[in-house]
């Protein structure tokens, strides 16, 4: 299969030609080049020790926003308050959490520090956000990612306690939902978003969402809530047949 090779270029090879999901190889993660590969539905995905590859896989893993599914147990914990959640209060901290979280059947991460690095510049700059569940005083859960248009790019959580990831995507997806962010990218399957709803969309589907998703402007900037606040769970539904959780 083709994998083209990248240089100081701002350039990308069209996503269709990733035969397996690897498009191209090398490049560097300044944010300029990071935005480009978000926009053409391209990722970086590589372990210490590697070049950068860079990816877009076909299926891809998608969750519409307005398609989100809650089991009535997880809503259930949300309602009664189980976790504080809040946004881009302690970025550095999830993703250092999600590099250092075990994987099963990994022994190491692709979350090296160079990629720590590159994402705390998009935070920064503010494209990359997060949304972190706490316990008291205690980070136990988080996600991460970039926000392009009308689009979320998933990268990855932690959880500490049981239930605290779910929390963080959770308020997550409604936040953004609100704001009108409908396309949340979730790369590639895991049970995990499954039970959220999102489900493999071929890459052609994918990119021609994104491309709409694209039009929309990108809330850039902190997503933090107002001093002393934190996210709220709307009122459960009236008792409805029970769902799994």
């Amino acid at each position: 299969m083709p994998v083209f090779r990248l240089d100081e270029r701002l350039i990308f090879p069209p996503p269709h030609l990733a035969e397996g999901g690897l498009l191209a190889v090398g490049g560097d993660l300044s944010p300029e080049r990071l935005l480009l590969a978000y926009a053409r539905g391209i990722f970086p995905w590589y372990e210490e020790g590697q070049p950068i590859l860079w990816h877009s896989p076909d299926p891809r893993m998608v969750l519409p926003a307005g398609e989100l599914h809650v089991a009535r147990r997880l809503e259930r914990t949300l309602r009664q308050g189980a976790f504080r959640i809040t946004f881009d209060t302690a970025f550095g901290r999830v993703i250092d959490a999600c590099a250092a979280a075990a994987r099963p059947g990994q022994d190491g991460t692709w979350i090296t520090g160079e990629m720590r690095r590159a994402y705390k510049r998009l935070h920064r700059l503010g494209y990359a956000h997060s949304a972190e569940a706490w316990s008291a005083d205690r980070l136990v859960g988080g996600i991460y990612g970039v926000s392009l248009g009308g689009a979320f790019f998933g990268e990855s959580m932690f959880t500490r306690e049981a239930d605290a990831s779910k929390a963080a995507f959770v308020a997550l997806v409604r936040r953004v939902r609100d704001w009108g962010i409908t396309l949340i990218d979730c790369q590639v399957a895991s049970p995990h978003v499954a039970r959220f709803g999102a489900r493999e969309w071929q890459r052609a589907r994918f990119l021609a969402a994104l491309d709409e998703a694209l039009e929309q402007p990108t809330r850039r900037g902190s997503w933090r809530l107002p001093p002393g606040d934190s996210w709220a769970p709307p009122a459960l539904r009236a008792p409805g047949p029970r769902e799994p959780g």
